[in-house]
C-alpha cells in the first residue's frame, strides 16, 4: 500500500506507465490508472474517504466528471457508462454515496439506458470500431433501440448494487434480470464478447464476470433458489481447482497474486470472493470456508 500511495501525484492522480498517444491522451490514461489504483486501495486495503490518498483520488476524478455527471476521457470524447459506473462504485464503497459526485453519476447512468433497461457503449450501438470511437471529434448518442450489452450492464449493476439508495429499485432489478439471463452467453457487441470471458475473474472487479455478477445479484437480493443464480453457483461448486482456487493461471492480471485474491476472502470491500459464499461451501463440503457476507447464507 505504501508503494502505491508514494506514487500518487500531488493532484491525486496516478500516472499511467506507457500508453499510445495516438488513441488516448496522457490525462485520459491517468484517469484510467487512477481508477485502477483507487480500486486497490479501497478493495484490497479497505481504505475509505477518511484516508488522504482516497480523498485526493476522488478529487482528481471529480475533475474528469462532466456537468452531466459522467466521466469522460478514457474513450476520448465518447460516453463511457462502463467506466463511469466502475469509478462510481469505488466512490460509493469509499463512503461518498451521499455526495453530489456520486449522485450526479447515478442520475446520468439511469438517463443513458437502452430501451431494454440495460446499458451499452453508445458508439458500439452505432457499429463504430474502437479506433474510430477513440479518435472521433464529436460525441455520439446511442441507438437506444439496440440491445444492451451484458458486459456494460453488469458493471453498471455493480454501482447500483453498492448504493443503498438504488440497490432495491425497480430499475436496478430490471437490469439485474438482464445480466443473469445472459450467464455463459456471448455478448451482443465485440468487446470481450466470447462466453469464456464469464469465467475470467479479476479482483478488484473490472469487467463483468460470473463472480462479480453473482456478487452484485446477492446484494440486490436474489436468492439461491433462482434458476440463473443456481447455475452460476453450480459452476463454482463444480469447478474448484485441486489447490482450492478457481481458474488458476487464467485470471487477470495473470499471476498467483490474482488467483489468491479471486479465491480467498476479500480484504476491504463488503463483498465476498468466491470462497466466501456460504451457499458454495454447503455444496462443496468445505466447512472451512469463511462466513459469507452476501446474505446468501441466510437463505
Amino acid at each position: 500500500m505504501r508503494r502505491a500511495v508514494a506514487r500518487q501525484q500531488p493532484d491525486g492522480r496516478w500516472k499511467y506507465p506507457g500508453g499510445n498517444p495516438y488513441i488516448r491522451s496522457q490525462a485520459a490514461y491517468d484517469q484510467l490508472e487512477t481508477y485502477r489504483q483507487l480500486g486497490v486501495l479501497v478493495c484490497k486495503f479497505g481504505l475509505d474517504h477518511q484516508h488522504p490518498a482516497v480523498a485526493a483520488a476522488a478529487g482528481f476524478l471529480s475533475s474528469c466528471q462532466t456537468e452531466a455527471g459522467d466521466y469522460r476521457g478514457i474513450y476520448g470524447r465518447q460516453y463511457t457508462p462502463n467506466y463511469s459506473a466502475a469509478i462510481t462504485e469505488l466512490l460509493i464503497r469509499a463512503g461518498y454515496e451521499g455526495g453530489a459526485q456520486v449522485e450526479n453519476a447515478m442520475r446520468w447512468l439511469l438517463s443513458m439506458r437502452q430501451d431494454d433497461g440495460g446499458w451499452a457503449i453508445p458508439t458500439r450501438t452505432l457499429g463504430m470500431s474502437l479506433n474510430v470511437m477513440l479518435t472521433a471529434r464529436g460525441t455520439f448518442e446511442p441507438d437506444r433501440s439496440r440491445p444492451s450489452s451484458h458486459l456494460v450492464t453488469g458493471i453498471v449493476v455493480r454501482a447500483l448494487a453498492a448504493h443503498p439508495g438504488y440497490r432495491h429499485s425497480a430499475d436496478t432489478r430490471r437490469a439485474a434480470e438482464l445480466v443473469k439471463s445472459r450467464f455463459f452467453l456471448r455478448d451482443v457487441y465485440p468487446d470481450r464478447a466470447a462466453p469464456s470471458n464469464w469465467l475470467v475473474f479479476s479482483y478488484p472487479f473490472w469487467w463483468t464476470d460470473l463472480l462479480s455478477a453473482l456478487d452484485s445479484l446477492a446484494q440486490i437480493g436474489f436468492r439461491p433458489g433462482d434458476p440463473d443464480i443456481a447455475r452460476g453457483v453450480a459452476w463454482f461448486t463444480g469447478n474448484q481447482d485441486p489447490n482450492g482456487l478457481w481458474n488458476t493461471g487464467r485470471n487477470r492480471p495473470k499471476g498467483p497474486v490474482s488467483d489468491l485474491w479471486v479465491g480467498s476472502p476479500s480484504a476491504g470491500c463488503s463483498t465476498p470472493s468466491a470462497r466466501e459464499c456460504r451457499l458454495c461451501q454447503s455444496r462443496s463440503g468445505d466447512a472451512g470456508f469463511p462466513k459469507c457476507r452476501s446474505g446468501w447464507d441466510a437463505a
